[in-house]
């Protein structure tokens, strides 16, 4: 049997269980939808290009609605940790961000040296700080947006920090 009718076979086959994994990411992103339609989406990527392979050690249904359930919960923490800055933001009293400029102007004023500092810092370093910190993706995932290898991608984040810890408070950087 060639390689593109096992392909094939696998993909009919998670078609096939496509309602039951669905109600599974439902349940694991409580009964969210977009959440669970988010996740399954992801799964199905990850499978077509490559980052979860099914290696027989289960039936195909358990493989399936595992991978979901791990996807659901990276999913789940990710908009946690977003809806924790979120709320931050939203508990900060509007009046005293109207009541002190001199805040105000120093926090623009740093967000300008980080800005600046980012620009200075090689290409590869810049993209993985910017897709780790704006973007909220891990390292392993940056590498995938970047095509680079997870290892290439701790290297350019490791650098790119220092760096950063160079040009913005010198007596932070290390030896």
């Amino acid at each position: 049997m060639s390689s593109r009718s096992v392909n094939s076979d696998l993909r009919v086959s998670i078609a096939k269980l496509h309602p039951e994994g669905f109600a599974w990411a439902m349940q694991c992103c409580s009964r969210d939808r977009a959440v669970a339609e988010e996740v399954l989406q992801e799964v199905y990527l990850k499978i077509l290009d490559g980052r979860a392979r099914f290696d027989g050690r289960s039936t195909l249904k358990t493989w399936l609605l595992a991978l979901i359930r791990f996807t659901a919960a990276d999913e789940c923490r990710r908009l946690s940790r977003h809806q924790a800055r979120l709320d931050a933001l939203a508990a900060e009293p509007q009046q005293d961000r109207a009541a002190a400029p001199d805040e105000t102007l120093a926090h623009l004023e740093t967000r300008a040296e980080v800005s600046a500092a980012l620009d200075a810092l090689p290409i590869r370093q810049r993209e993985v700080l910017v897709l780790v910190f704006y973007h909220d993706l891990s390292l392993d995932e940056a590498a995938a947006v970047m095509g680079v290898s997870p290892g290439t991608a701790r290297t350019h984040y490791d650098r790119g920090k220092q760096k950063l810890r160079t040009v913005l408070d010198p007596a932070l950087a290390l030896p």
